[in-house]
């Protein structure tokens, strides 16, 4: 038979073309397919391409992805259950799956890869006990992270309104489970972060679950997204044994969701009593200082009354000191003034003329006393106790 004619029916395509069939039957066909194995071969190139090997007992299918979607760190060995198209390379012609989501399917997997990241964040650093900052003490809008529909909501709400009351609650609803999850919780941070009224802290809670449940909140987005939060950050994931990697990267940890609203905000019966109790302290203190400084000026009265007391009792003595002071004085100064008056008596050239003595004055009015200062003819005075006579030096001595 010839060939020629065996074509005759059939249109002759290129090897391009059927390969862009084969690739629109399987898009067709399966738009979207999970398959679990495990991982080998796994390698990553370029700083952004991932090529692995998912394999079971008997088969080996080729994979592809984006290192930005891997949200978790996977290697050889790992069971994982990755979301992805099927698809034949054109220039290899190749059969592939283009992988979008990666999930670990064993929990000891999950385990380890949680472990590497843990490692891999902590050497960075980002889980340093001096990157937490503390929680505002009286905080006035919340942003809260979490299913607008589950009971972790509706318990941390409650909590909230019975122990405070008249905060502002911001939710972003997000998936809180699944692939979609990490992917929405970094967004509704990042919204947080950008938001024109910001909030005082934010809170990233979920109810109890598996660990595969719970594995999206240890994912490295969701992590580095929690770390880097401008507003403080509160992580109550799960049950209080329960611990996820936005755990570390939290300012603070809660045990559960409800433990988180605990955390936030205080109770206004505590703050009550506590205002109570100080309003008493201050109340007694002021007392207590207030009886002091009266003491304090009772006192100081007290020692201005004996201080003025004292001058006037210093003042009556002196003036009974003065006065007989003064009589003494003035019978002391009578007596001397008449031993005074009487050794003026004694000294008084009168006395002494009424006792029948004579002052000679020469010539010049001076008083004689050596008869040889005298010459011949010299005039001389004679006063006598009563009247003065002259006289004339007749004879030399």
């Amino acid at each position: 038979m010839d060939p020629e004619s065996s074509q005759a029916g059939s249109a002759v395509i290129s090897v391009s073309q059927f390969l862009d069939i084969i690739n629109e039957t399987l898009v067709f066909a399966f738009p979207q397919v999970v398959i679990e194995g495990e991982v080998s071969s796994f390698k990553i190139s370029q700083g952004k391409f991932i090529f692995f090997d998912l394999k079971d007992e008997t088969g080996v299918l080729n994979c592809f992805m984006m290192v930005y979607q891997l949200k978790l760190p996977i290697e050889d060995g790992m069971k994982v259950r990755v979301t992805g198209s099927p698809k034949v390379m054109g220039r290899s012609s190749k059969f592939s799956l283009t992988v979008r989501g990666v999930e670990l399917a064993g929990e000891g997997d999950l385990k380890r890869s949680m472990e590497l990241l843990r490692r891999k964040l902590e050497a960075e650093g980002l889980f340093a006990a001096e990157r937490k900052r503390p929680l505002p003490a009286f905080p006035r809008r919340i942003g809260l992270i979490t299913s607008g529909t589950s009971a972790a909501y509706a318990d941390f709400v409650k909590i909230l309104a019975a122990r405070w009351g008249g905060v502002e609650v911001k939710l972003a609803d997000v998936s809180v489970q699944g692939a979609a999850a990490p992917d929405q919780v970094v967004a509704a941070l990042e919204y947080f972060n950008t938001a024109a009224e910001p909030v005082d802290v934010v809170a990233v809670i979920r109810g109890g679950g598996s660990l595969e449940d719970l594995s999206a909140f240890s994912t490295e987005p969701v992590a580095r997204a929690v770390a880097a939060s401008r507003a403080p950050v509160v992580v109550g994931v799960g049950h209080e044994i329960d611990v996820s990697l936005a755990d570390y990267a939290a300012d603070v940890r809660a045990a559960t969701p409800t433990d988180a609203a605990r955390l936030i905000v205080p109770d206004r019966g505590e703050i009550a009593a506590r205002v109570a109790g100080l309003t008493g302290r201050a109340e007694g203190a002021l007392r207590r200082a207030l009886a002091q400084r009266l003491a304090a000026v009772d006192s100081r009265l007290n020692s201005l009354e004996r201080y003025l007391r004292r001058p006037l009792e210093q003042v009556s003595d002196l003036r009974r000191r003065l006065a007989a002071g003064a009589g003494n004085l003035a019978a002391g100064r009578a007596a001397r003034v008449e031993s005074l008056r009487r050794a003026l008596r004694a000294y008084n050239p009168r006395a002494v003329l009424e006792r029948g003595y004579a002052i000679v004055r020469g010539p010049d009015g001076r008083v004689l006393r050596d008869a040889a200062v005298t010459r011949l003819g010299d005039p001389l005075i004679i006063q006598l106790a009563a009247g003065e006579l002259t006289a004339t030096i007749t004879k030399e001595n």
